[in-house]
């Protein structure tokens, strides 16, 4: 069977995440070879880095944040270096946290949307300018149910990730020109990851609302970013791709 991604080369952010560790790992599991963002190199990196291995295919890790300008300039140029260039970036980098409006204070929402909002801005950026160069390329970026339905969620949380929808919409049209699409997957509640954040009585409910009947998993999400940015998809450009259960 013909892989997904058979010689590409592809930049994962939060890949020790929940998510952004299973979307690493299909990737390479599809052909791809694999570089990965984490904050920091430890036995988290180690494990993804092993799995992907596992994949028979390169795995790099790059230790940086995501919200710091000079730190992703510098993880995108080693990456295209190493990997001799950049065909697909997934940005599944993300934090979450639990606390209402009114206790909420100004570096929570800050840190909120450097990370989930600045960070995919800085990431894409500094990855289209290679992108452009060779005229081809596919950027997933990772929304959030939360930012597009009207749940129980932090509302900094999904402020981030609704700008993160409009944020794709705009680049689409952008840098269809030189031969990139642009599209945005959004999950549902999943297990693991942000999912850690959310009670367990939100859990509950979330899975009594969806159709599906339960919460999802990463790997569900991580096949079909590797479908989204695979040549199989080369007509979805833009719209939010939900996968979340059927809310």
């Amino acid at each position: 069977m013909t892989l997904l991604l058979e010689g590409k080369r592809a930049l994962v952010t939060g890949g020790t995440g929940a998510l952004g560790s299973a979307i690493a790992r299909i990737l390479a599991r599809e052909g791809a070879t694999v570089a990965f963002g984490t904050t920091s190199a430890g036995e988290k990196a180690d494990r993804v880095a092993a799995a992907i291995r596992k994949e028979g295919r390169t795995a790099l890790p790059l230790a940086f944040d995501v919200a710091d300008a000079a730190a992703v300039q510098a993880a995108v140029s080693r990456c295209v270096a190493e990997l001799g260039g950049l065909d697909i970036l997934v940005n599944a980098a993300g934090i979450s946290q639990a606390v209402p409006l009114a206790l909420m204070r100004e570096d929570d929402w800050d840190r909120m949307l450097a990370v989930n909002l600045r960070g995919v801005f800085l990431v894409c950026r500094a990855a289209l300018r290679p992108m452009v160069a060779q005229r081809a390329g596919v950027i997933v970026n990772v929304g959030s149910v939360a930012g597009r339905r009207m749940l129980d969620a932090p509302v900094h949380y999904a402020a981030s990730k609704a700008g993160v929808s409009g944020f794709t919409l705009a680049l689409a049209r952008e840098v269809a020109r030189y031969g990139i699409r642009v599209t945005c997957v959004v999950p549902g509640l999943l297990r693991g990851g942000v999912g850690n954040h959310v009670p367990p009585a939100l859990l509950e409910l979330y899975g009594r609302r969806c159709v599906a009947g339960r919460v999802g998993e990463p790997d569900e999400i991580a096949e079909v970013v590797a479908f989204l940015a695979s040549d199989r998809a080369s007509y979805v450009y833009a719209d939010d791709v939900f996968v979340d259960g059927g809310v």
